[in-house]
């Protein structure tokens, strides 16, 4: 494994986490007033539009494997998504994103209820420090509704990465994005309809550009995880609250406070020291390990 492999993947880490961020620019460009449901439904769509010109790489003989466990994540995915399209159009860019940070701490807190598992010193420390960081962002005086989506879309998030252990091992990610998005597709139809919005077109190219970023990210992050050991190149995953931060200074005149900073760094860095310590400790010598989690891969 080389160096120039290495950096190779950390620049595409670093740029997919920078369309990732691009996405969260279209979502709240299209302000308060934007119907959600609408939005949501027109989103799911445009990612199945994308997906279909690779229907011939499906295993079609597999995809009716584990439907219960798709149809469960393509829901909780639909909330997420409504989670954070709420918390990215009423909070400044970088809270939402510090908040959606915390999907990797309730993953920890749920895999010890549901799987029983022994989660080490640096992971408890790593949960609470990170609620804390959570805590110092948000302050309990600004805390509403809109601070509860985010963390919303964090834990439907989470929930949806454990679920993955569920799924059939014979299904590849193309198998898995596109089974998402088709169990999605109704349940967002008839929440569209519920609304009762009437259809903007203009919307239709947010919800597109949007689509592509996402995918683009999820795209960057199997190319940069597939021929490098992780814990060479996980911490630039994290690059994203760093794009966040500036991004939300340039576009949308947001200025975060010491109180972002402080939380922000509670959370992220016991959560790159965490994943270093986990990958070093259960990675072969040299080779890579699987992906665990892409925190957007299937976030509509």
């Amino acid at each position: 494994m080389s160096g120039k492999t290495a950096r190779g993947a950390i620049l595409l880490l670093v740029i997919g986490n920078l369309l990732a961020i691009l996405s969260d620019i279209i979502v709240k460009a299209q302000g308060s007033d934007v119907p959600v449901l609408q939005f949501l439904f027109m989103r799911v769509l445009c990612t199945l539009a994308i997906l279909l010109p690779f229907w011939p790489l499906l295993d079609h003989r597999g995809l009716g494997r584990g439907t219960a466990v798709h149809v469960a994540r393509a829901h909780i995915g639909l909330v997420g998504v409504l989670c954070m399209v709420v918390a990215l159009v009423h909070l400044p860019l970088a809270t939402a994103n510090a908040l959606f940070y915390a999907a990797p701490l309730v993953i920890l807190l749920l895999a010890v209820v549901l799987f029983r598992e022994r989660v080490s010193v640096l992971g408890v420390t790593a949960v609470v420090l990170g609620f804390a960081g959570i805590l110092l962002i948000l302050r309990p005086l600004d805390f509403g509704w809109y601070s509860l989506s985010g963390l919303g879309a964090a834990a439907a998030l989470a929930l949806s990465a454990l679920l993955v252990r569920k799924l059939p091992r014979s299904q590849n990610t193309m198998d898995v994005l596109f089974l998402t998005h088709v169990y999605a597709l109704p349940a967002a139809l008839l929440l569209m309809l519920w609304e009762g919005a009437p259809w903007d077109w203009r919307l239709l190219a947010a919800a597109m550009g949007s689509a592509l970023m996402i995918l683009g990210y999820s795209t960057t992050v199997i190319l940069a995880y597939r021929d490098v050991a992780a814990n060479r190149v996980t911490s630039a995953e994290y690059t994203g609250l760093i794009w966040a931060v500036l991004l939300g200074w340039l576009l949308f005149a947001e200025v975060p406070d010491a109180w972002f900073f402080a939380g922000a760094t509670l959370i992220v860095v016991p959560l790159v020291l965490l994943g270093l310590s986990e990958r070093q400790r259960r990675a072969p010598a040299g080779a890579p390990p699987p992906i665990s989690h892409e925190p957007r891969e299937e976030s509509g």
